[in-house]
């Protein structure tokens, strides 16, 4: 057995420029003190001294390592010993864990994000090593294989919250700076009401109430309408609801069909679909929309270039289009910021035609409206006389 005792000077340098040394210990067994073999350093960070090994026996080898840290200390790029050997693997497992347990609703996306990430930075990777260069080529690489700008910056972001708590955690320091790519691909996809009619045929049954509750509330798809089940309708009152923690802003919602009859026929319909199913089969079905009584949990891109958030922006553009105000319209949808709704309130070619109609309309009638004529004569007249 050994213990560790006081230094053993070994190489002394200038002062301010920290030393190398041998460790003194006392080996237990036979109350000898001995040193280590290998060489030791002790520097100053911040006024506090640390000690460190320099891996080495070589005085040669011991000075260099020393070099590094006294550099390393003075451009500000010092990482301590035990933080040098945090890993990717290591962080990753943090963010993980922080969505696990605050329960977020974006997980999933998190986690493909991660495994993007993963492949090109491994768990066995020093967090030291991420610099802003390696990180660019990562965004090069996933460019390469034609991911969307708005995906990269995703995975980014992930990084992003990986690094910083690793560094709450006292396990990263210095961390590198990350840039967000220009998102110019923000999807304009919407439907015309003959083209939502030609989709809707080609649905199978058990999804054409979906997306028509879909295209008409705007609520997301797989999050928010496959989610419902049949005690958030409230057919006296005449609502659909999202209690608070079910939404992405963990905010309630509701949606009025009382005075919205497409709606009320589309769910009132999917109720009797639902009661001949249990009356067949003598089960009970919870959910108010299900494929032979169980959720629904996925279904395939519909129709070709279209995705399900196109039901979304529709239903906000058809709100816009109705006139509704916008904080009524936000509050049915679940928007929490303007800003974000007026990415999704897409002004397209009829609209702006529509607008532009209505202000020739306005010229048109500032000219046929009757207006006073003073003679030129009179009006000087009527100058000089107040003058």
């Amino acid at each position: 057995m050994t213990s560790f005792g006081q230094e053993a000077p070994s190489v002394r340098r200038a002062r301010g420029d920290g030393s190398i040394f041998h460790k003194r210990y006392t080996d237990k067994r036979t109350g000898v003190t001995k040193k280590t073999a290998m060489l030791y350093m002790k520097f100053y960070v911040g006024g506090k001294p640390v000690v460190e090994p320099t891996g080495t026996t070589k005085p040669t080898e011991a000075k260099k390592a020393l070099r590094r840290r006294l550099g390393e200390i003075a451009s500000g790029r010092y990482t301590p010993a035990e933080v040098e050997k945090t890993t990717v693997g290591q962080i990753k497992q943090m963010a993980l864990d922080h969505y696990r347990a605050n329960g977020r609703k974006s997980q999933d996306r998190f986690e493909d994000a991660v495994a993007h990430l993963t492949a090109f930075f491994p768990d066995h990777f020093r967090v030291r090593d991420i610099s802003p260069d390696r990180v660019t080529a990562y965004a090069a690489a996933r460019r390469e294989d034609k991911a969307a700008n708005a995906t990269i910056n995703r995975e980014l972001s992930a990084l992003k919250l990986m690094l910083r708590l690793g560094e709450r955690a006292g396990k990263v320091v210095n961390r590198p700076y990350i840039g967000m790519l220009e998102e110019n691909n923000r999807r304009k996809g919407f439907f015309e009401a003959d083209q939502f009619s030609a989709v809707l045929k080609e649905l199978p049954e058990d999804l054409k109430p979906v997306f028509e509750v879909a295209y008409i509330t705007g609520w997301r798809t797989k999050n928010e309408v496959l989610t419902r089940q049949k005690c958030h309708l409230d057919l006296k009152a005449g609502w659909l609801r999202m209690e608070p923690g079910e939404t992405k802003n963990n905010e309630g919602r509701m949606f009025p069909f009382s005075t919205v009859p497409r709606l009320r026929e589309v769910l009132e319909r999917q109720l009797r679909r639902t009661e001949e199913f249990e009356k067949k089969t003598g089960r009970i079905v919870p959910w108010l929309f299900h494929r032979n009584g169980k959720p629904i949990k996925s279904f395939r891109q519909i129709k070709p270039l279209r995705i399900p958030h196109d039901f979304r922006r529709t239903a906000i553009r058809n709100l816009e289009r109705a006139g509704i105000p916008r904080s009524a319209a936000m509050a049915m949808v679940g928007h929490k910021t303007e800003s974000v709704y007026r990415r999704y309130a897409i002004v397209e070619e009829r609209m702006l035609n529509e607008a532009g109609a209505k202000l020739q309309s306005l010229y048109d009638n500032a000219e046929a409206a009757p207006r006073s004529v003073v003679p030129l004569a009179e009006a000087r007249t009527a100058r000089g006389a107040r003058a």
